[in-house]
């Protein structure tokens, strides 16, 4: 982990305190304080589902989920929520492939009472083996039942990420495989926590109406933690992508699901980051109506509910409006979400985005959309983070990712006001990709849909409503856009094997 002090945002200061009032590492400890009445912690360990022993993936997240709800020593999980009830208040440990974030937030007038509970959180976990049964098993329902059959969108995400990664310590979902569930005990959640939760390994955030003195508090607090080692970074290598390669999950289903992309050899710290990011809005921003996949595919022909594209890993986009903070990786993806469409414009769909792609990555934006998108970003950032919470998020990820003082959202909103249009195109040739993805594909008849993309099978589309001959003129090129995707690089699965 890179350790850059924070000292500003630029929509609240963050100031660190320098008196002698408490004996707290400067490098590991994010102030963001406010006028507000409620206070905010994020305790920010270093370990993540990339930490998973070979065998026992899922480990991270079973035991974020016994810190959730497991209770403490003293107090059963449902006790901790009759107490913490009349507070408003609650707590969570978020789990990704780089961290796991401990958060909660309460009203200052019940700091103490909250306090309490929330430290002893970490000091003195449960470990009942009824609530880890529990937990273990609504893991395994999480992924026989949620991810496999509820949301197509997220299944078919999940699936590409596992094909991106596979091989490396981002491989496999945060919540592990029904085998390696099975494996885990609770004498494995207990060493994982002691090894990995320990006083040298997290970084304090407060944010809000805090005093001083409660920084010395909570510090002194965490210093009771087990004993234990920063943990080392873990190389992420993924193999390159070379051509198209698909997986078809071949699944009964209303309408097809496709999600693609390709590992992507750029973060958030790199100057090119932002030119990039502009590009990429243009292309797909989410939840963007102005965005142009979504013109082209949503807005044009009405085929779908919305199109985006990401240049970082974006969990959960189905239920986001804004980037997620707090799931950083030191090896993103460039991804294209194409929301579930009809299943039989499902082909139509995918050529539809590659062509829209392909022309981008070839052609470039051009100088009326550059702009246009740049006006956009310069406002749009703002709305990135409006509350304390979400700022204290883009804080750690500052330090996660070494970014300086003023932080991320500065750097973008001032980029947006001096960036120019060779800046974006040379990042477009660059990192843009088209000829080089995988595409996956949730969906019925997947023979019928493999043959149909090996041979460059025609794809008409027949639509509802009238649309004008602009779109239909397109459309004619659309049907025959040529994809190179050979048979040995379309593999088809069954929902029931994924994840097993």
């Amino acid at each position: 982990m890179k350790k850059s002090f924070l000292l500003l945002s630029f929509f609240v200061p963050v100031i660190f305190m320098t008196t002698n009032l408490f004996p707290v590492d400067k490098d590991r400890i994010v102030l963001l304080k406010t006028e507000e009445p409620v206070i905010h912690f994020k305790i920010w360990f270093n370990v993540g589902s990339k930490d998973d022993p070979k065998g026992k993936e899922g480990l991270a997240y079973l035991t974020a989920a016994m810190l959730n709800e497991g209770g403490t020593k003293n107090l059963t999980y449902s006790e901790i929520i009759d107490k913490l009830y009349p507070f408003a208040a609650g707590y969570r440990a978020s789990v990704s492939k780089e961290n796991t974030v401990y958060s909660g937030s309460v009203h200052k007038d019940n700091l103490n009472e909250y306090l309490e509970i929330f430290l002893d959180q970490l000091l003195n976990p449960g470990f009942r083996e009824e609530d880890f049964n529990r937990l273990k098993q609504e893991a395994i329902s999480f992924i026989t039942t949620t991810l496999r059959y509820s949301s197509d969108e997220e299944l078919g995400k999940a699936v590409l990420y596992n094909e991106l990664y596979k091989n490396t310590p981002y491989g496999h979902l945060d919540a592990g495989s029904v085998s390696s569930l099975n494996s885990i005990t609770l004498d494995d959640v207990k060493e994982f926590f002691i090894t990995y939760y320990n006083r040298n390994n997290f970084i304090l955030a407060i944010g809000g109406g805090y005093d001083d003195a409660l920084i010395d508090k909570v510090w002194n607090t965490l210093e009771k933690l087990p004993d234990g080692k920063i943990n080392p970074t873990k190389t992420v290598e993924p193999a390159a992508v070379s051509g198209l390669s698909v997986v078809i999950v071949e699944k009964k289903a209303n309408a097809t699901a496709i999600s693609m992309g390709y590992p992507i050899s750029i973060l958030r710290s790199d100057p090119e980051w932002y030119p990039l990011a502009l590009a990429n809005s243009w292309l797909g921003e989410h939840r963007n109506s102005s965005s142009h996949l979504y013109q082209v595919i949503r807005e044009a022909r009405g085929l779908n509910y919305g199109d985006y594209s990401y240049i970082e890993y974006y969990p959960n986009g189905g239920w986001r409006s804004k980037p997620p903070v707090n799931v950083p990786l030191t090896k993103h993806l460039f991804e294209i979400w194409i929301r579930p469409v009809p299943n039989n414009a499902k082909h139509f769909a995918l050529r539809a985005a590659l062509r829209e792609f392909t022309k981008l990555s070839v052609e470039g934006l051009k100088p009326d959309d550059f702009e246009i998108t740049r006006k956009f970003l310069e406002k749009y950032v703002l709305h990135y983070a409006p509350d304390t919470d979400t700022r204290l998020g883009y804080a750690l990820d500052d330090k996660f990712f070494g970014i300086s003082a003023p932080g991320h959202l500065k750097k973008f909103r001032d980029k947006m006001g001096s960036v120019t249009l060779d800046e974006v195109n040379s990042a477009i040739k660059k990192y843009f990709n088209p000829e080089n993805m995988v595409i996956v594909f949730i969906t019925p008849d997947a023979e019928k849909l493999k043959n149909a993309l090996v041979n460059n099978d025609a794809s008409p589309i027949e639509y509802q409503t009238p649309k004008p001959n602009s779109v239909l003129e397109e459309d004619k090129e659309i049907i025959n856009y040529k994809l190179k995707i050979k048979p040995e690089n379309v593999k088809i699965v069954q929902v029931e094997e994924l994840f097993n």
